[in-house]
């Protein structure tokens, strides 16, 4: 599956705040990005059912 780029516009603090959390994680900032889109989209009742699922490299 082809991915969609798009250009993000992030504050310096809450970047710094996304790659340590991805870091904590193991995943890359594009990846936790990712992964908080995800989830908050699934939380919202919003999630496509036919979205394949993510590929995880969580400790969890």
């Amino acid at each position: 599956m082809a991915k969609k780029q798009y250009p993000l516009r992030v504050d310096p603090e809450l970047w710094a705040a996304v790659e340590r959390w991805a870091s904590d994680e193991l995943r890359s900032v594009n990846g936790q990005m990712e992964f908080i889109i995800r989830d908050s989209l699934k939380r919202a009742g919003r999630l496509p059912k036919d979205l394949p699922p993510a590929h995880t490299n969580s400790r969890r």
